[in-house]
């Protein structure tokens, strides 16, 4: 890993900790707000947002573990996502996580690889819905409200990838 680029931490940390704190409070809390304020929050990807935010904040192990910790923690706690949705997700989060790695490691381009992560583990993610359930399902999963805001989203943690990591190279310079 180009370590000038992505930031090295400490395996344990106070920071990884309240990370991780942080976001298995939002998971905790995602349905219940889903359900009182009649908002679909899960439209904004909120495990995705936390396991970006660990991959910028933390380290990389951190963060892998947050791919699995997140899903199963929403299963828990709430039974949702379904048991074999919610190893499905831990695929897709697990595949976002190694694809950024990868994809920094070999380009340095952090807005470019955060898209191409986000949108290949997607891929991934609604090919195995449908190997799994069925074309309907992905299509009834896929919404086309559901569809423009994982876009927004994407944009905007792509985005905030690309400034997170100009500031850190900055600062090292």
């Amino acid at each position: 890993m180009n370590t000038a680029i992505l930031p090295q931490y400490r395996l344990f940390s106070i920071r990884s900790l309240v990370n991780d704190v942080l976001a298995l409070a939002v998971i905790c809390l995602v349905p219940a707000l889903s359900h009182m304020s009649g908002i679909p929050v899960y439209f904004i990807e909120p495990m995705r947002m936390m396991l970006v935010v660990a991959m910028l904040a933390s380290h990389r192990t951190n963060a892998y573990a947050l791919a699995l910790i997140l899903p199963l923690t929403s299963f828990l706690v709430s039974g949702h996502p379904e048991l074999v949705k919610m190893m499905i997700i831990m695929a897709e989060l697990t595949l976002n996580t190694w694809l950024f790695y990868q994809l920094m490691n070999r380009t340095a381009k952090p807005f470019l690889s955060m898209v191409a992560a986000i949108a290949g583990s997607k891929l991934f993610c609604y090919a195995l819905y449908w190997v799994v359930f069925s074309f309907a399902f992905v299509q009834s999963e896929a919404g086309t409200m559901f569809l423009a805001a994982q876009a927004a989203v994407t944009l905007v943690l792509s985005a905030g990838t690309w400034l997170f990591l100009k500031k850190n190279r900055s600062l090292k310079a």
